[in-house]
């Protein structure tokens, strides 16, 4: 079958049996569509009745928001590369029209913008007699086509007969009776989170809270200030580029929504603030954060918010190291070891040997890495050696330091004390860079010489384990860079356990080079040694062999 970027799947079975069917409905669409997949709820529609279909009202309710996770959940576990979207346009309560809220009695008074337009239109609709399979598809785009810009030619596939085959094991399975309980609404509802890379628990959370806001939705995001205790913060999106894809989500699922995004700096923002809120959406995990807001609204003499708790959506794929729900912390650590930035242009390097370079701040696990890489076939050029080689007497460098420096840095055996030379150069910005305006251009020298020898004798692979690659602006010697990165906590506890220093001297020693941050922006695959060795193991084989699978293709493009 041919595959698709965007779809729409139009659900038309009663939304209590949509939770045990969705999985195989999922399954399939999955094959036809890769990127993004809008799910269009309308249950009953009859598309075999040969008249056209309009849109109506679905009034929210448990059972819908119970759909709404189970939906995301499946979608989670059997088909992560899709973009899921649930679309509220045709849902409301029906005394919205009191909250301020359209009183037009259809829900698509004109067809709705999608941010991604819609390659075809896709249907769980059960098809009894196939004669009738070019009726119902007709009827099938001209609704689709009264809800949503598409084109008038939207190719459109039932997915009945794919969908009756992986739901035999279903026979049998006793629907839970439809309860028809309505949810509870209010006008203002605010949540608050970190919104990464927009996952299954986020789009539930998004979800259900437009579910139960009538006019207002409040979102806080955390900034700057609340990252800090993050794992792999460095990996976080920009706060720009979240609060763009939250705006681009929200505007698809409920555009009749008034959305406020705001920086939340601290853990309660505009919620112990604003009167008019009325609703807090939290979950198990945050319940307690939602309390704590109350407590601080009622210190400031504004009404408590309702607290309605949602569900955490367990994580099929979490390994020992993450967390059990769905997370963008887990989402964070699978990125290790993946190309996260394709490399610059290298078209002035050999293609053999590749060369990674390889950086990180003090006690990042760049050595124990580098090991790694060599037991995988690797060549190791140390930068840190080869640095040692340059103040050797009789070199050029050896000359231009004394001529710089003066002798009195010089040990009895006419040898550099680089623990002298540190101290002269160490807190003084300029000196400092004096000494690696000579230092650095010959270790690059060095470095060359290095991997054009690792070419001569057939090595495919060489790793320039350098801790100031960066700032000296080596990379236009390798082809990626790869950089490992620790909290600075952790690098603090092993400096001062390797090299006996005070947590004062660790800490200056890092606040003299890039941060974490800064490194990552240049990389273009992360590594992290934060946690057992055997993890660690892990990651670089993901590395190395997502990079073999990099220079073959290279190979055969030239």
């Amino acid at each position: 079958m041919s595959m698709f970027s965007t779809g729409i799947l139009v659900l038309t079975s009663p939304l209590h049996t949509v939770p045990l069917r969705i999985a195989p409905v999922l399954c399939s669409a999955a094959q036809l569509v890769e990127r993004t997949l809008y799910v269009h709820l309308h249950p009953g529609l009859n598309l075999g009745s040969g008249s056209q279909p309009r849109p109506v009202f679905i009034p929210p309710g448990v059972d819908l928001s119970t759909l709404i996770t189970r939906l995301y959940s499946n979608a989670a576990d059997i088909c992560g590369h899709l973009d899921i979207r649930v679309l509220l346009t045709n849902v409301r309560n029906q005394s919205a029209a009191g909250n301020g809220t359209t009183t037009s009695n259809c829900p698509f008074p004109s067809p709705q913008s999608l941010s991604h337009s819609p390659d075809v239109v896709l249907t769980d609709f059960p098809l009894q007699d196939p004669t009738q399979s070019h009726q119902v598809t007709q009827c099938l785009q001209k609704y689709a086509g009264s809800c949503y810009v598409c084109s008038p030619t939207l190719p459109s596939v039932l997915l009945h007969p794919q969908i009756m085959k992986l739901l035999e094991k279903e026979k049998g399975l006793q629907h839970p009776k439809e309860k028809g309980v309505p949810l509870e609404t209010y006008s203002d509802v605010v949540v608050g989170g970190t919104f990464d890379r927009l996952h299954g628990a986020h789009k539930t959370l998004l979800n259900i809270s437009c579910l139960l806001a009538n006019r207002r939705f409040i979102i806080g995001v955390c900034d700057q200030a609340m990252l800090k205790k993050k794992v792999l913060k460095e990996l976080i999106e920009p706060y720009s580029l979240r609060v763009q894809r939250l705006r681009e989500f929200l505007q698809d699922i409920k555009p009749s929504l008034q959305v406020e995004i705001v920086p939340l700096n601290d853990p309660f923002g505009v919620s112990v603030v604003d009167p008019e809120l009325q609703c807090i959406v939290v979950s198990e995990e945050t319940r307690k954060g939602g309390e704590a807001v109350n407590k601080k609204r009622i210190e400031n003499g504004l009404p408590v918010l309702v607290l309605h708790e949602i569900q955490l959506l367990k994580d099929a794929h979490h390994t020992d190291t993450e967390e059990e729900k769905i997370s963008s912390s887990s989402l964070r650590s699978r990125l290790l070891g993946t190309l996260l930035t394709p490399p610059k242009d290298t078209s002035h390097l050999p293609l053999v040997p590749y060369v990674i370079g390889l950086t990180g701040g003090s006690g990042s696990g760049k050595s124990s890495i580098t090991r790694q890489l060599e037991a995988l076939g690797a060549v190791r050029i140390d930068c840190d050696k080869l640095g040692h080689e340059v103040y050797q007497p009789g070199t050029a460098a050896y000359h231009r330091v004394l001529e710089e420096f003066g002798l009195d840095i010089l040990n009895e055996d006419k040898r550099i004390n680089r623990r002298t030379l540190g101290k002269r150069v160490f807190g003084d910005k300029e000196r400092l860079k004096a000494l690696t305006d000579i230092v650095w251009p010959e270790i690059a020298l060095l470095v060359k010489k290095a991997i054009s020898q690792a070419g001569e004798e057939g090595k495919h692979v060489c790793v320039v384990d350098a801790a100031v690659l960066l700032e000296a602006g080596w990379t236009d010697m390798v082809h990626e860079v790869w950089v490992t990165i620790i909290p600075e906590e952790e690098a603090v506890s092993r400096i001062t356990e390797r090299d006996g220093v005070t947590a004062d001297d660790a800490l200056r020693r890092l606040h003299s080079q890039w941060s974490n941050t800064k490194q990552v922006e240049h990389a273009n695959v992360v590594l992290s040694t934060l946690w057992e060795p055997e993890v660690t193991k892990k990651q670089v084989l993901k590395a190395w062999n997502l990079l073999q699978k990099r220079i073959q293709q290279k190979q055969e493009t030239h």
